[in-house]
């Protein structure tokens, strides 16, 4: 699995988490929801995510949309 499939998996699942706290813990869970957004629209303008420098780290091969 490439950096790029990895990210969209991992932020895909981070966002149902968020979701699912929001609905069922505390609606305060949604600036967890907003984060998240907020930190994939960054990095789609800079192409620097904290997430995929750590899964990087861990030798996950990088794929086109994340470089080392």
């Amino acid at each position: 699995m490439t950096l790029d499939r990895a990210m969209f998996r991992f932020a895909g699942t981070m966002v149902l988490i968020s979701v699912l706290l929001t609905q069922f813990v505390h609606p305060a869970f949604m600036w967890f929801t907003v984060f998240i957004g907020a930190n994939m629209i960054q990095s789609s303008f800079t192409g620097w995510c904290p997430a995929a420098k750590v899964m990087a780290k861990l030798g996950v091969p990088a794929g086109c949309a994340f470089e080392k």
